[in-house]
């Protein structure tokens, strides 16, 4: 199960500080094997759910002194008491399923946005989102890059000026050709602000790719996140593939 079906599953922004650290703790455990935690952990769930940072020291404090956690293999280190994690662990069992579904929430790119396209398309969505959750960043940069690559051309494609993108021989140029024709393509009408960021998104699944020294971070992707689901949104109806 993803992290986003599992806040909605549990209610999780209901619950108040101490309870949305257990329930984080368990589904660590549950579907990342994650039988200890940081709040370092905690805290860059919390981020990619979206909730206000909680007070490290304060957080620690409780997590002390609650009887459902205890002392891990280091003083850093937390886990979830075993009778608690019975409890849990009958209270959602659902949490531990498994299936050959690509764990992706909408963490980039919302479900309602892909679902219904294409399924290359929706493949690709998911695993950006998966990736990122997961910490893959230079992997998600990738995808986000091979995504904004390909619903470019299908939108040449869907205006008929696909040919204004191709090389000599019928191929397509790379993405820099592409890009650069867009943004003055009067036929294919990008908004300003979708020109405007191209090359930004370019430029970050380029650096993922080919520097050798270079690895993202989360901060190269989530910059960049909002920006990049309105431009694919903008592409997804360009190309047809929404409307």
């Amino acid at each position: 199960m993803n992290l986003g079906k599992y806040s909605k599953l549990v209610d999780l922004e209901a619950k108040n500080e101490l309870q949305k650290c257990l329930y984080v703790a368990f589904y660590l455990k549950a579907t990342k094997g994650h039988i200890e935690f940081s709040v370092s952990d905690i805290v860059a769930v919390f981020e990619k759910l979206h909730f206000s940072k909680p007070n490290i020291s304060r957080l620690k404090r409780n997590i002390s002194s609650s009887r459902d956690f205890i002392r891990g293999s280091a003083t850093s280190l937390y886990k979830v008491h075993g009778k608690t994690l019975t409890q849990l662990e009958k209270e959602i069992p659902e949490v531990s399923e498994k299936s050959e579904e690509i764990v992706s929430d909408d963490l980039i790119l919302p479900e309602s946005l892909f679902l219904g396209t294409r399924g290359f398309i929706e493949s690709l969505s998911k695993q950006i989102n998966a990736s990122y959750e997961n910490n893959l960043f230079d992997g998600c940069a990738v995808l986000m890059r091979r995504l904004l690559e390909i619903l470019l051309i299908l939108s040449y494609e869907k205006q008929g000026i696909e040919s204004q993108i191709k090389n000599s021989d019928g191929s397509y140029k790379l993405l820099n050709g592409i890009a650069a024709d867009a943004k003055a393509n009067s036929t294919l009408g990008l908004s300003r602000k979708t020109k405007d960021n191209l090359e930004k998104f370019r430029l970050v699944g380029n650096f993922s790719a080919h520097k050798i020294y270079y690895t993202a971070k989360r901060k190269d992707i989530s910059g960049i996140s909002q920006e990049y689901r309105a431009s694919i949104e903008e592409l997804l109806y360009k190309s047809g593939l929404i409307k």
